[in-house]
């Protein structure tokens, strides 16, 4: 009898434990189902429903403590599934309700992409992420799931990748190609970035309106029209480098000059005076020049520092 209750109350040192571990938060119906299978039991049709009925005697008459260390890897790796399945909620709180953010561009009252290093950076971090999740053993109840975020993750950092240098590229090219004296050397490139200007005011606007990032790069007008609107602005960008090029060629003191301040002097081509805030940088010593008042093209004095 003594022996008996030993062995009893040893069973039970090892089966209140494995009782804890299966009542935790992380456990779910089909771990109950892999444990039934395990002490080789039949397995309920509604797992659930058993699981409020079960009584802790029946439980301790299936000899639990025989299958320990088989049902503790199952409470392991419940644990690991439910960090999994914590950390994939938690991105997809975030990125479904990140929301994007805007300022006008200067005058025109054209909404821009603004403060997107950050979430470009974070974006990037949780698709890597989501990619090593799927690597794991512990994300086969959640794979599926897993693998439409990922692919929603990867899909809104390349369209925002390129969101973001066409944007940079319409901002650099805008004021050269909407007017003035550079637009009408180039008239052939100017009719380009007018149609890719009028693309990318209607993709912004509808960007604004919709608010959320991954819904704003899931619009396929966007999607589609990037591409189209990166090539015809790097046809821009190159002709106008040809441009830049071919003048420094003529007056080779325009080396000394960026290509910023160059496009700067050459677009205040009409108004000679307008070249004197720059003198200093494609000349030595010279500050600035007088202009005959009636005749603005000739230059009276060379004024030095």
């Amino acid at each position: 009898a003594a022996l008996q209750v030993k062995t009893m109350v040893d069973n039970f040192l090892v089966v209140l434990p494995m009782m804890q571990e299966l009542s935790k938060e992380s456990i779910r119906p089909r771990h109950w189902e892999a444990v039934l299978k395990l002490a080789g039991q039949t397995v309920p049709e509604n797992t659930e429903e058993w699981l409020q009925q079960v009584t802790f005697r029946e439980l301790v008459e299936m000899n639990l403590q025989k299958f320990e260390e088989n049902i503790i890897e199952v409470t392991d790796m419940a644990d690991k599934e439910r960090k999994i399945e914590i950390d994939k909620a938690e991105m997809e709180e975030k990125w479904y309700k990140e929301m994007l953010n805007f300022k006008m561009w200067k005058d025109r009252g054209v909404p821009t992409l603004t403060s997107f290093g950050v979430m470009v950076d974070e974006l990037d971090e949780a698709t890597m992420m989501t990619q090593t999740m799927l690597t794991m053993k512990a994300v086969a109840p959640f794979k599926e799931s897993t693998m439409e975020l990922l692919k929603v993750l990867s899909d809104t950092a390349d369209v925002l990748d390129r969101w973001v240098k066409v944007q940079m590229m319409w901002c650099s090219l805008e004021s050269v190609f909407t007017g003035g004296d550079i637009a009408k050397q180039l008239p052939k490139e100017a009719k380009i970035f007018g149609k890719v200007d009028k693309d990318f005011v209607a993709c912004m606007g509808k960007a604004e309106q919709t608010g959320l990032l991954v819904d704003a790069c899931a619009n396929e007008q966007l999607r589609a029209g990037l591409p189209v609107m990166f090539t015809d602005l790097e046809k821009c960008q190159r002709s106008l480098e040809g441009y830049l090029e071919q003048k420094r060629d003529t007056f080779p003191r325009f080396y000394f000059a960026s290509d910023a301040i160059l496009l700067m002097i050459l677009s205040q081509g009409s108004d000679p005076t307008a070249m004197n805030q720059f003198y200093d940088k494609v000349f030595d010593g010279w500050d600035h020049v007088n202009h005959d008042k009636k005749d603005k093209s000739i230059i009276l004095d060379l004024c030095g520092y």
